[in-house]
């Protein structure tokens, strides 16, 4: 099984990606567009994992305490050499401390964090080949005013597991760890 963990969207932040979205799509656009079901904040991605790996999170990632973390969009932007565009997400010192202690976690299972520096963001659409390429610089060009997006509080992080398939992945939440006020904090 394929396993990431990561915050779902309040359905305000959901409706602002779909509006702004609706708008940068078009019909001639070579772009795989994400459903807005699937739009979350990665914390962490997993990869490939064991059933004994499954229940070693499902320990682990409940252990975690976590004051709710505030989060608010900062923008559109593309990551040029993966070929995505995406909502950026303000690396806020809730989130700092949050996505550290869910790696500190699923380490205790065997997983190893990436190498380079936590960017937290919305993947909204990916270019399929050199066509859609040129789609994300021409998006990049249209985008540079910043959409106001409003903000929201996460209350809970998800374990999902990623099912492959020819239309793209699909998400099913497999476990959900709620975030609370924490004594001393």
């Amino acid at each position: 099984m394929r396993l990431f963990v990561g915050i779902p969207l309040a359905e305000s932040v959901v409706a602002g990606l779909t509006a702004v979205c609706n708008r940068l799509r078009s019909k001639e656009d070579s772009l795989r567009w994400s459903a807005p079901e699937s739009w979350h904040i990665t914390l962490q991605f997993l990869g490939s994992a064991t059933a004994e790996q499954f229940d070693c999170l499902a320990i682990q990632l409940a252990r975690v305490r976590s004051v709710p973390v505030p989060l608010r969009l900062d923008g559109l932007g593309v990551f040029d050499r993966a070929g995505v565009f995406l909502a950026k997400v303000e690396l806020t010192p809730e989130l700092i401390v949050l996505q550290s202690r869910v790696t500190e976690a699923t380490a205790r299972c065997g997983f190893v964090p990436e190498d380079r520096p936590y960017q937290p963001h919305i993947t909204l659409a990916r270019s399929k080949g050199e066509g859609g390429r040129q789609q994300l610089k021409s998006l990049k060009a249209r985008t540079s005013a910043k959409p106001a997006f409003s903000g929201f509080v996460a209350r809970e992080f998800l374990l999902y597991e990623s099912h492959l398939g020819p239309d793209g992945a699909k998400y099913e939440v497999r476990h959900r760890f709620g975030l609370a006020a924490v004594h001393g904090e």
